[in-house]
């Protein structure tokens, strides 16, 4: 009888199985949850595919497919009401696909389980013939649902899935105005190859207002100096004037540059210069909309030496919010994927360790961006910095070292909710 126990699946211990109730006892809860049906679905863009299982595995309808609109979750809905026995729904985070089904079945009372596609590629592993198709693996999800070994992905209340994603996109557009700026400077370096000696920031607001009105030597060269002048002190707020106009104008007359086809050149910085100020500006009104849902939350990671409101809600945001997911600081490194691969086999042991960069890329992004900066601002960990490079190690491996020091700190900020306090180092 013991051993017949410990063979049940977890769903029998679910509802509060007893291994030492009678044997009418036992066989009564079996009937009950023999009665629960698992319904996998298979996530698409338009269309999902829906599969029902009982509690042995055996498929007891024929897969459905339904779109992915109003018409067809009615229509799966009336399939799923008419087998007439309590349903257990699972699927998989595909993308952004599964999140509408999903939060339409919350809404309407269901149990929903969302699990990593990782975990049900493993399962598929274990069947002799590898067919995958929509059908097969929509009952391969119910199977995962069914057996109840799985890790949950996390779904997050509405600001802090807001957040994510504005985080997210957040990153997405500073991208791309980076791709813009390195296009910038490979065109002035073949028409105007002086141009980056001219101002500290290529990119700075007078430097910008200039490409922006006067792009190329010959267009710089053509307008009077005074009136070259005026516009750099109204871009500048009064820093740069007259003595910088002739500057420039040297600069250009003297300029080694691409003279054919400067008119196109001319045009196309003007449009890229354009395109980045729009994405900086779309910057500035995502931090503060991240800022007002961040100042909802209490948290108290702004605290840790180089983050800020916006690295902070990157950082809460990936997390999602329960630190409490996460046993250890080590679990979180694992996640944020700043952790060290093991290469090990037989008596080899890797000396030359990197980080694996699994898990959240965001997450781990916000976490080196906090380290460059903590590991020159923070006393306690700049002194790591110096110990590591003492050791002779470069320096991005040693900002890795610091990466996994800032993840202990994030986690004990997160699982105390207490602000931060550089350690004090010997005097």
């Amino acid at each position: 009888m013991s051993r017949m126990l410990r063979r049940l699946p977890s769903p029998y211990f679910a509802v509060g199985f007893d291994p030492h109730r009678s044997e009418d006892a036992v066989r009564n809860i079996t009937n009950e949850v023999t009665a629960m049906l698992f319904v996998g679905i298979d996530i698409a863009k338009r269309n999902h595919e829906a599969a029902v299982i009982d509690q042995q595995g055996h498929v007891v309808r024929k897969p459905m497919r339904f779109a992915n609109s109003q018409l067809g979750y009615n229509k799966f809905m009336d399939m799923v009401r008419n087998q007439g026995e309590p349903v257990v729904f699972g699927m998989e985070a595909t993308g952004h696909y599964w999140l509408t089904l999903y939060t339409h079945l919350r809404n309407d009372g269901c149990t929903v389980h969302v699990i990593n596609p990782i975990q049900s590629d493993a399962l598929r592993g274990m069947y002799i013939r590898k067919t995958k198709n929509d059908a097969v693996d929509a009952v391969i999800i119910a199977d995962v649902i069914r057996f109840g070994r799985y890790c949950e992905t996390s779904v997050e209340p509405g600001d802090l899935q807001a957040m994510r994603e504005l985080c997210r996109q957040r990153f997405y557009i500073i991208d791309m105005a980076s791709d813009l700026k390195r296009k910038v400077i490979a065109l002035l370096d073949q028409v105007f190859p002086e141009y980056e000696k001219l101002f500290s920031d290529t990119f700075g607001a007078s430097s910008m207002e200039l490409l922006a009105r006067y792009t190329t030597p010959e267009e710089m060269l053509s307008v009077d100096s005074g009136k070259l002048a005026e516009l750099l002190e109204q871009a500048s707020r009064g820093r740069l004037g007259e003595a910088k106009a002739q500057e420039i104008q040297a600069a250009a007359r003297n300029s080694f540059g691409l003279v054919m086809a400067s008119n196109s050149f001319a045009l196309i910085i003007r449009q890229y210069i354009e395109q980045i100020r729009s994405l900086e500006a779309s910057v500035d009104a995502f931090d503060a909309e991240i800022a007002r849902l961040l100042a909802g939350f209490d948290t108290q990671l702004t605290t840790i030496t180089g983050i800020g409101p916006t690295l902070a809600a990157v950082i809460l945001s990936e997390i999602g919010g329960d630190i409490s997911r996460f046993p250890s600081a080590v679990k979180l490194a694992a996640f944020a994927g700043v952790d060290p691969t093991v290469k090990q086999s037989g008596d080899f042991n890797g000396t030359r360790m990197k980080m694996s960069k699994r898990g959240s890329p965001y997450l781990r992004r916000a976490i080196w961006l906090a380290s460059t900066v903590a590991a020159f601002k923070d006393p306690a960990i700049h002194a790591l910095y110096e110990r590591k490079r003492a050791e002779g190690k470069d320096h991005m491996t040693t900002i890795g070292h610091v990466c996994r020091k800032m993840v202990s700190i994030i986690f004990a900020v997160l699982r105390d909710n207490s602000p931060y306090v550089p350690a004090q180092l010997p005097d």
